[in-house]
């Protein structure tokens, strides 16, 4: 046995390839690091090319890693990222908190389309991704420079994606979208609508075609440029091999999907590994009422200093101990309850037994370890998907939504009482636990099969739909409708012309009978 596990060993790194990785930085890079590192276990070579100035991509070296430099510094990264955190507590309209959105996505689409240019015209190394010969690409597309990287070396590709605006990703499999009943990002609705929520849904729909298009004008410039020919991002996400969607249908709500597009939600629940001393001792300190976990992501870490004290006090309205992820200046009114630390093992702690709540900003990596924890969830969301992905939450049963511009101490202290002490958000979160964990295989060890079939097959074109080659009236059949109408329209007229070539005859022999008659009376 000893040998022939030696021998798969062996052959495992025989059979290893070569995969390209083009991350996109910020949480999304925290589980494709994942997939990355698993991959080299198994024996893969991993090359990542990221920017010199980054937020977390310089978080592993487990594998190698190829720079580039880019037109700004590393403080201007970290200064952007803040801002985004920053600008969610603003005192702002809706109308103004939209408009400070599409803002910092253009200035976010401006400085990744000079980053990704900066990428494509470094000659030396691009030449070396060139002479490597991957067998494979993966890619988080969200900022498409990954697809237009894929393109140019010819490389099958992997998305590995939360999902794309304008629901780009679903568009580019040809996948069906029905206005009726798949909320569109930004609506915060369910897939249960009323009149005026479809409404809404389909004016978004129409309309969110052209905001994509001017999102993503600077990238379909720079793909046309450097591909020497004319391209449409639509196009160019098109030609992705395998989809692998961070979530699955336990959290999304059930829409129609394509073969290529493989659900991986959960892929960063880890196994819960044994906490610190000092986490311990807190943790074990907080006796039978157990502990709150606080969070709100990786690129929110301080809060308006009066926003902090109103949550300071409504945490210390609670007996349960609170781990609170807080960098910021301490609130004067801080609980004794409240423990202020700079970092927290998020994942170990919801996977204590002595975990009763999560706040949470509502990011998908944060919700999918409380759904594999079973742990109630008070949700504080501030940008992007945020809003959405916290209305699927609440929609379940597995939590409570509060608008972080408007909350109150006393709504806090509320939110947080009802999901601690109100059975049903335990047991309905408990519920979707055991539904996401009951699966044949892991979304980890999913993932990867995947990944290895792109890197073994070339591709996966079996799996690509024939739409792709119809137009706009092929795929929607208007061509057939116009032939069938015009068979049915020319057949009525025929018949038409045969009654009323039938009905002259008709009337004409009656008028030749009744002359006679008349003559023979006269």
């Amino acid at each position: 046995p000893a040998g022939l596990v030696l021998f798969l060993s062996f052959w495992s790194l025989v059979e290893g390839g070569k995969l390209l990785a083009v991350p996109q930085d910020g949480s999304h890079w925290l589980s494709m690091r994942v997939v990355l590192e698993k991959l080299q276990e198994r024996g893969h070579e991993i090359v990542a090319v990221i920017p010199e100035a980054t937020l977390l991509l310089n978080s592993s070296q487990t594998f190698t890693i190829k720079t580039y430099s880019v037109p700004y510094t590393q403080e201007f990264v970290d200064r952007f990222y803040n801002s985004i955190g920053k600008n969610s507590f603003g005192n702002s309209s809706i109308l103004e908190k939209y408009a400070l959105l599409s803002i910092n996505m253009t200035e976010l689409a401006n400085v990744f389309s000079s980053t990704c240019r900066h990428l494509l015209y470094n000659e030396e190394l691009m030449k070396y991704l060139n002479d490597t010969k991957f067998d494979a690409i993966m890619t988080d597309p969200v900022l498409p420079c990954g697809p237009i990287v894929a393109e140019y070396l010819s490389l099958p590709s992997v998305y590995f994606m939360r999902g794309l605006p304008c629901t780009l990703d679903y568009k580019a499999t040809q996948c069906p979208s029905p206005f009726s009943y798949v909320p569109k990002t930004f609506t915060f609705s369910s897939d249960h609508m009323t009149f005026t929520e479809r409404v809404k849904n389909l004016l978004i729909g129409i309309s969110e075609d052209l905001l994509c298009y001017l999102f993503y004008l600077k990238y379909k410039n720079l793909a046309s440029e450097v591909l020497h020919r004319e391209v449409t991002l639509r196009e160019l996400f098109s030609k992705a091999s395998i989809f692998l969607m961070r979530y699955d249908f336990v959290f999304e709500y059930p829409r129609p999907v394509m073969p290529n597009m493989v659900y991986v939600g959960g892929i960063n629940c880890d196994q819960r590994k044994s906490l610190s001393k000092e986490f311990e001792a807190i943790v074990n300190a907080s006796g039978e009422h157990g502990i709150v976990v606080f969070s709100l992501g990786s690129m929110v870490s301080e809060i308006p200093t009066k926003k902090a004290q109103e949550i300071a006090d409504a945490l210390g309205s609670v007996p349960q101990t609170v781990l609170w992820r807080y960098t910021g200046k301490v609130p004067h009114n801080l609980p004794k309850n409240v423990k202020l630390v700079k970092w927290l093992p998020q994942n170990d702690l919801l996977a204590h037994p002595k975990a009763r709540a999560f706040i949470t900003h509502g990011g998908s990596h944060g919700i999918y370890e409380a759904i594999c924890n079973a742990v109630p969830m008070v949700l504080m969301p501030l940008f992007g998907d945020q809003m959405d992905n916290a209305k699927r939450v609440e929609s379940r049963g597995a939590g409570l939504t509060l608008n972080i511009l408007e909350m109150t101490a006393q709504d806090i202290s509320t939110a947080l009482k009802a999901v601690i002490n109100d059975k049903k958000y335990k047991e309905n979160i408990k519920r979707l636990s055991d539904l996401h964990l009951d699966r044949p295989i892991h979304p980890l060890d999913l993932a990867v099969h995947w990944v290895e079939f792109v890197m073994r097959h070339k591709g996966a074109p079996h799996l690509r739909p024939a739409a792709h080659d119809l137009n706009w009236i092929q795929y929607h059949s208007l061509d057939v409708i116009a032939f069938l109408l015009a068979v049915v329209l020319l057949s009525l007229f025929i018949s038409l012309k045969c009654c009323l070539f039938c009905c002259r005859r008709c009337c004409s022999k009656k008028g030749r009978t009744r002359k006679p008659t008349k003559a023979k009376s006269h």
